[in-house]
């Protein structure tokens, strides 16, 4: 297959999923056994791509966090579906939001110093996205009782901030188990009961994590002269397939949480991880 299209499937197979609760990693790592593997800087970029859609959707809310630490006192757009927010929330969000990415970035320095490697077999995959399934599904009806106790929180807690960053550590550790998944559901466990406000958080957290790592692989990069030996063209066009199909997935994801429960993400997952268990080699 022609590289460049190759780095196009891919491209749109990241945008796809990488916010849909499915594991944007488990799909490219399949992918990859037949549109050839690409670096670590090739998988990490793309996934930029993919948040830079979330820059673009949300960028009425970071403005508005970047506007509250300036000192202006007027309200700013919350978030996509118009809500408002005061400086004070703006600025508590951001303070919020920059835990949550301290905590993923030192857990993931630790994990680079211990010499973690991702399982890149199939079996592995294969059982966090089976496992991811039951999760969903439970955190989700656990959520759902405590908001009909309690009424639906929006609110993002301290507490809530900090398991997410946990949660984006965990699953770039475990491929299959899916950052927008994780993230969303730990934040729904933790007490925001709203799906659109625990998504909205996790999409946001996303920004400066994999704007980091994308950062950190061309610094790796550079310091090892592997800066050359990437391919420019096919990593372009990865990302900017990726940027676009992001941004309608987002999009699209984001009005369907509104009247759908994440019932029919965790359906797919329990069938793609068995078919992965039952028609490819363990070893694969």
């Amino acid at each position: 297959m022609n590289d460049l299209l190759a780095a196009l499937l891919l491209g749109i197979i990241e945008g796809i999923t990488e916010f849909l609760p499915i594991s944007s990693t488990g799909h490219l790592l399949i992918a990859e056994r037949w549109l050839g593997h690409r670096s670590d800087l090739f998988n990490v970029a793309i996934q930029a791509g993919a948040i830079l859609a979330v820059v673009l959707i949300y960028w009425k809310r970071l403005w508005g966090m970047l506007v509250a630490f300036a000192g202006h006192d007027a309200p700013s757009p919350y978030d996509p579906l118009g809500i408002t927010a005061t400086p004070a929330q703006s600025r508590d969000y951001a303070f919020k939001l920059l835990a949550a990415f301290a905590v993923t970035a030192a857990g993931g320095l630790l994990v680079k110093q211990l010499g973690w490697e991702l399982p890149d077999t199939v079996r592995p995959i294969a059982w966090a996205l089976i496992i991811g399934a039951f999760w969903m599904v439970i955190a989700e009806q656990l959520a759902a009782r405590r908001a009909a106790r309690e009424g639906e929180r929006t609110a993002i807690s301290w507490t809530t901030a900090l398991l997410v960053g946990v949660a984006q550590v965990v699953a770039g550790v475990f491929p299959g188990t899916s950052r927008s998944a994780a993230t969303i559901f730990v934040a729904l466990l933790a007490g925001t009961t709203s799906r659109a406000a625990a998504t909205e958080f996790a999409f946001v957290v996303g920004i400066p994590t994999m704007f980091a790592a994308t950062g950190y692989e061309l610094l790796s990069l550079a310091r090892h002269g592997g800066i050359g030996e990437e391919d420019w063209a096919s990593l372009g066009v990865a990302f900017v397939a990726s940027a676009v199909t992001a941004f309608v997935s987002v999009k699209w994801l984001l009005r369907y949480i509104q009247s759908h429960r994440f019932t029919a993400f965790a359906i797919y997952r329990l069938l793609f991880g068995i078919a992965l268990l039952l028609l490819l080699p363990a070893n694969a």
